[in-house]
C-alpha cells in the first residue's frame, strides 16, 4: 500500500472522517494523528515483530492499528466509540490480524483477554495514543495488571510524561513519579508536535517507554496500598511531609473504623 493510501495520512483522514461525517468528541478526548513518520517512530519504538502480540487503546479510525498489523503477529486493539466500529470494520478490512474489542479499557478483564486473544503464556505489548483526560487512569490500571504486560509505549500530554519522568527535586517531581519509577524504567521517547494531529490540541505530545525494572530482590508489597500512601504524602504541596502524613493515618483510622462497623 502506497504511503498516500495510508490511514495516517492528513489526505486519507479527511476522506475518512468525510466520509462517514465525522468529528473529534472533546468529551472521549479525539485528535487524530496525521503523520505517518510519527506512526511508524512509535511502531519502531515498541520493537514490534511479527512474533509480537499487541494491545492498543482506542485505535480511532485505524491510523496506529494498520502501522501494528503490519509489523505485529496480532493486534486485538479496545474502542470505547460505537459509532468508530464501522469504519474500523471498513478501513481495516485487509488485515487479517486485527480485532476489534468495543468496550472501555478501564471495564475490561484485561488478564482474562490476554488470555482468550493470545493464549496463556504469551507476553503483550501495550502500544496507544491515549486520550489526554483518561491517561492516568489508564497507566495505573496497567500497572496493576502488568504481570503479562512485556512493555508498554503510549503517547500522551507531553506534562504528564514530564510527571512520569521526573527526577527528585524538581517541580514536576510527585506522587505518579514516585509510582510509577518504584516499579518501572521509563523514559520519553520523543515528541510530537501539536500540529501532527487534526484538530491540534492545545499542547505537545510525547511518546513514552515504559519497561519491566531489574529485579532487585525486595518483598511483594500491597500496591494499590502503597499507590495510596505516596498520593497522600504528595496530598498537600506547600505542607510538610509530617502534616502530610497525619492526615494519611487519619483517612486510614477512618477506613478501619468503617470497615469493621460493616
Amino acid at each position: 500500500m502506497s504511503d498516500f493510501l495510508e490511514i495516517g495520512t492528513e489526505t486519507r483522514t479527511m476522506a475518512i472522517l468525510n466520509q462517514y461525517r465525522l468529528f473529534a468528541k472533546k468529551g472521549l478526548g479525539q485528535n487524530f494523528l496525521v503523520d505517518i513518520d510519527v506512526l511508524r517512530r512509535i511502531v519502531t519504538t515498541a520493537e514490534i515483530t511479527e512474533d509480537d502480540a499487541v494491545v492498543e487503546i482506542g485505535p480511532g479510525i485505524g491510523a496506529l492499528t494498520e502501522q501494528l498489523a503490519k509489523n505485529a503477529g496480532k493486534v486485538v486493539a479496545f474502542e470505547i466509540d460505537d459509532n468508530l466500529l464501522p469504519v474500523l470494520y471498513d478501513t481495516l478490512h485487509d488485515y487479517s490480524n486485527i480485532k476489534i474489542i468495543n468496550q472501555d479499557i478501564l471495564k475490561a478483564n484485561l488478564p482474562k483477554v490476554i488470555d482468550e486473544e493470545f493464549g496463556e503464556d504469551k507476553q503483550v505489548k501495550v502500544v496507544a495514543n491515549l486520550p489526554y483526560y483518561i491517561t492516568t487512569p489508564i497507566i495505573m490500571d496497567l500497572l496493576r495488571n502488568d504481570n503479562r504486560i512485556d512493555s508498554i509505549v503510549v503517547m500522551m500530554q507531553k506534562e504528564v510524561a514530564e510527571r512520569l519522568t521526573a527526577k527528585p527535586s524538581t517541580k514536576a517531581y510527585g506522587s505518579l513519579s514516585v509510582i510509577m519509577q518504584q516499579q518501572k524504567d521509563v523514559e520519553v521517547a520523543f515528541l510530537v508536535n501539536k500540529e501532527s494531529f487534526i484538530p491540534s490540541p492545545k499542547v505537545d505530545s510525547a511518546i513514552i517507554k515504559i519497561t519491566a525494572k531489574k529485579q532487585t530482590g525486595m518483598q511483594p508489597f500491597d500496591l494499590k496500598k502503597f499507590q495510596g500512601f505516596v498520593r497522600g504524602c504528595f496530598m498537600h504541596r506547600r505542607k510538610s511531609l509530617y502534616n502530610n502524613l497525619q492526615g494519611v493515618l487519619v483517612n486510614h483510622l477512618k477506613l478501619k473504623k468503617t470497615s469493621k462497623s460493616h
